[in-house]
């Protein structure tokens, strides 16, 4: 039941924030950590597969920006169909084509490296986890929905942290190919299971007056005084503009150790502890984005990614680089998640199921754009300086687009919603 309005208080609808929202919560966390790990091998064995079709990194390093890319595309098709049929069957179901998408790739030619990662890992696989998962936890969630997000999409640093370590290894001791066998199948019963125990259908939002702050923004109003599709091209195009740079150490971090002399294994090692950094800071990112908002955040955390990044240039031992590293982690983590609660807070919920995939298909493209980026501007000069200052520029123009559309926000009246309890 409601709290009996008193003097000067509004009535507010009681939360679908229960004991079983969290439980959900860190299942997803624990599903996202799996089906993340699969393009990691392509990263830690990034020189290994390269050595054994041609040379250029740019084989793999484009195998791992179509995951990311068929993921994103997929995700807008996913979310429509999680929305139809249960987010758990889609769920399932990308998990059996990421098993497939890893069998098809360690066939060991280049062809089927790119339609193993783009096509059965993303397009199919991931993107029915990745965009329906979001959208899925985000209604569980009302009052603490920042620090939900920012959870779950920790998965992705989890999968980080825990995976190239024992990729590093097994990479050593089987192979990248029996790496990628062994994988395929334990990821696929891991999230099939977690899928038909815990992700059951969400709670009914609480119904609130029209026009009072529960409600949230009425379909096609004017979003930050512009019309709600500009605005959303905007953080769209932000979104893609910031994943660029942010995708550059994630992908090619261990390569680049490898060019200094540092051993793959303290590469790998220095991978783990960006992600770990990332892991630990996304949840305080998001206890952020509850209190002063997703835009808000979005702003503070592009200027902490640029100014991580400019640590890559500068730097080139090996201490000096694991510092970098978990600045970089702390610096960039609350991103994502702040693009999905700004959808949340700017747009009407009855949007979010198409909202939401949309921008994640514009982060997951700057994600894949970024690695090959990378890759391809490493071929051409033959070292990462030139890629990682590509990455900061890019990350300036992101910045000025947010700063836009705060300033656009601020001179707007806020848009009230209940206070965390």
């Amino acid at each position: 039941m409601p709290d009996a309005p008193g003097p000067g208080r509004t009535a507010m609808p009681v939360s679908v924030e229960s004991r079983a929202s969290w439980v959900v919560a860190v299942t997803v966390l624990f599903v996202i950590a799996i089906a993340y790990g699969g393009p990691l091998i392509a990263v830690v064995g990034l020189r290994e597969i390269a050595e054994e079709m041609g040379g250029a990194r740019s084989v793999p390093g484009l195998a791992f920006s179509l995951a990311w890319l068929g993921s994103a595309v997929g995700g807008i098709a996913m979310g429509r169909i999680a929305e139809r049929i249960g987010v758990r069957w889609t769920v399932a179901f990308g998990a059996c084509m990421i098993g497939i998408g890893l069998a098809i790739s360690a066939g060991g030619e280049p062809w089927q490296l790119w339609v193993g990662h783009g096509l059965f890992m993303g397009l199919l696989g991931n993107a029915g986890i990745n965009a329906p998962l979001y959208v899925y936890v985000s209604c569980w969630f009302d009052r603490r929905r920042g620090t939900a997000l920012a959870l779950i999409s920790s998965g992705q640093y989890v999968a980080g942290a825990v995976w190239p370590s024992v990729f590093e290894r097994t990479i050593g001791a089987w192979g990248w190919r029996a790496t990628m066998l062994v994988f395929a199948v334990g990821a696929a019963i891991a999230i099939v299971a977690l899928a038909m125990l815990v992700l059951r259908p969400p709670p009914e939002a609480p119904r609130a007056l029209p026009g009072s702050p529960a409600a949230g923004p009425a379909p096609g109003a004017r979003v930050l005084g512009l019309r709600p599709n500009v605005a959303m091209a905007a953080l769209a195009i932000a979104g893609f503009l910031c994943c660029v740079p942010m995708a550059m150490p994630q992908g090619h971090l261990i390569a680049f150790c490898g060019d200094l002399g540092i051993p793959g294994s303290r590469g790998a090692a220095m991978l783990s502890v960006l992600l770990v950094c990332a892991f630990i800071s996304r949840q305080i990112w998001g206890w952020v984005s509850d209190r002063f908002g997703g835009l808000n955040t979005l702003l503070a955390g592009s200027i902490c990614q640029a100014v991580a990044m400019v640590g890559f240039l500068v730097t080139q031992d090996e201490v000096g680089l694991f510092l970098v590293s978990a600045v970089f982690g702390l610096g960039f983590s609350g991103l994502i998640p702040a693009y999905v609660l700004t959808v949340r807070e700017i747009f009407p919920a009855s949007e979010a199921s198409w909202r939401i995939p949309v921008v994640l298909l514009f982060t997951g493209s700057g994600m894949a754009f970024g690695g090959w980026l990378a890759a391809v501007i490493y071929d051409h000069v033959g070292f990462y300086g030139a890629a990682f200052g590509a990455g900061i520029g890019l990350n300036v123009v992101n910045a000025v687009i947010l700063a836009f559309l705060v300033f656009r926000s601020r001179s707007r009246p806020p848009l009230l919603v209940p206070a965390a309890a």
